[in-house]
């Protein structure tokens, strides 16, 4: 598993943890989970829920009490009533494809010990992290001891209002005097619901550290009717979110409930996955390193070709030809630079290059071009000969450009001066010689099948270019 998925965007700050006196044995050492709430795919099976799960490229899923198992077993539903023989069942379908159960809710905790002891069992038997619950006031006395003898958390639930916890200082206050193993299934959409700024609610709650986990939404906007949407294009703030959850050093799991396009919603929430990568990639606490020594001794490159001036300005020798690569190999990375090219200064950025001797079929370029020659996959932040920039970005010739391009698995973003130029999902590059829009390209290996690890490499292509301050995140 990539790094990007193991450390997260939170920082490594041990001692601050909202939940670290109550993390379960069986929590995995990635920070942020992700993972669907099954009650997304309500109107399936739980065996097709899982499906749709790692059709996501998801490994971690929360169900819910009442879905049923199967189709071949309509009669079975996924709940703490479970025999242990059905269980076992549950736990081999999971094992068997890859996925962790969790968290399990929203669920009944009422003020019934031996009843909240099944809810417990079986909880434990299954490796969970948290039960999902909106308990009566009067049970958490009772529900605070399981918690700790278990070791399992509760995460009270905050259904819109008038449910009971709908505002999040009601949460706040039941927990007040309890264990660590008590807080918030900070459900980012339901306050969105009840007219609550979920930004708000979040830091009332992380300043407690009362959050477990979260049902995290984007809604298209506030009140009862509202919907949910791909996040980043609603009103929940769900950056805003995840930029105070890495200042607080949360740890858990986000768990994808859309509740909207029910019958269809997996291209909906693969949205949202996307958006999710993207956002921890850019929030990521991984220490920027410099992409070359000052030597430059982890360079390939002909003899004296490159050099660094006294302003660190890396350029082409007088006496200098070819290009240079990086020794090393990248595959999920966030790389930035400055570039500066003359007029009609042509070069290029290549990436996940398989082999520098066999570059133009086995590298990806990001053009550096000043000039607008009319070839329309050829200009300044393309994608060459593939995909075009979404918009000119380009600053003068002459003038230094910054360049931020990440790859995150099928995945490759550009943003130029700023600018968010290039979202390209290799996968639809489906065939050699031809790109999406039908238009033909130059390259023999269809863009899907390229490689996702290889060398970085900086284009002599005979004329003049200068590139300072290239550093690079990598996530692998």
């Amino acid at each position: 598993m990539s790094k990007w998925m193991k450390v997260g965007m939170v920082p490594l700050v041990v001692g601050t943890c909202i939940c670290a006196a109550g993390v379960s044995s069986a929590q995995t050492k990635e920070k942020w989970r992700l993972g669907p709430q099954a009650y997304s795919f309500n109107r399936f099976t739980f065996v097709e829920a899982v499906a749709k799960t790692k059709s996501l490229g998801l490994k971690y899923i929360e169900a819910y009490p009442g879905q049923r198992l199967s189709a071949e077993k309509p009669d079975v539903k996924v709940d703490h009533n479970m025999t242990a023989e059905q269980r076992q069942e549950l736990k081999q379908l999971l094992s068997k494809e890859g996925l962790t159960l969790v968290n399990y809710g929203v669920v009944s905790l009422p003020n019934n010990e031996a009843e909240c002891r099944k809810v417990f069992d079986f909880a434990k038997d299954m490796g969970l992290e948290n039960i999902v619950s909106e308990p009566p006031e009067d049970a958490f006395e009772m529900i605070d001891k399981l918690c700790n003898e278990y070791k399992i958390g509760v995460a009270i639930h905050n259904h819109p209002k008038p449910s009971h916890y709908w505002n999040y200082e009601t949460v706040l206050k039941v927990c007040e005097g309890r264990s660590k193993w008590i807080g918030s299934c900070a459900d980012t959409g339901h306050w969105t619901r009840s007219e609550i700024d979920p930004l708000v609610a979040i830091k009332a709650l992380g300043k407690a550290g009362r959050i477990r986990s979260l049902h995290f939404k984007d809604l298209n906007k506030f009140g009862g009717d509202a919907h949910d949407v791909p996040w980043g294009t609603g009103v929940s703030k769900p950056r805003e979110v995840l930029v105070e959850l890495a200042k607080l050093g949360f740890e858990g799991t986000f768990s994808i409930e859309y509740e909207y396009n029910w019958d269809n919603s997996v291209p909906e929430i693969a949205k949202c996955v996307e958006w999710f990568n993207k956002t921890r990639a850019e929030l990521s606490d991984v220490q920027a390193k410099d992409v070359f020594q000052k030597d430059l001794s982890n360079a390939v490159m002909p003899p004296g070709g490159w050099a660094f001036d006294a302003d660190g300005v890396l350029t082409p020798t007088p006496s200098g030809h070819g290009d240079i690569w990086t020794k090393e190999r990248y595959g999920n990375f966030t790389l930035e630079l400055d570039f500066k090219v003359p007029e009609k200064g042509n070069s290029g950025v290549f990436i996940r290059t398989g082999s520098i001797e066999n570059w133009i079929n086995t590298a990806i370029e990001i053009q550096i071009h000043a000039t607008t020659d009319g070839t329309p996959k050829g200009q300044c932040g393309a994608v060459y000969d593939c995909l075009s920039p979404s918009k000119d970005a380009t600053k003068k010739p002459g003038e230094w450009n910054h360049y931020v391009i990440t790859c995150l698995d099928n995945k490759i973003y550009v943003n130029l001066n700023g600018e968010d130029i290039i979202d390209m999902d290799l996968n639809q590059w489906s065939e050699a010689h031809k790109n999406p829009d039908g238009t033909r390209n130059k390259f023999t290996t269809a863009y899907k099948d390229m490689p996702r690890v290889g060398h970085l490499g900086f284009q002599y292509h005979g004329n003049p270019v200068w590139f300072r301050n290239l550093k690079i995140k990598s996530f692998d």
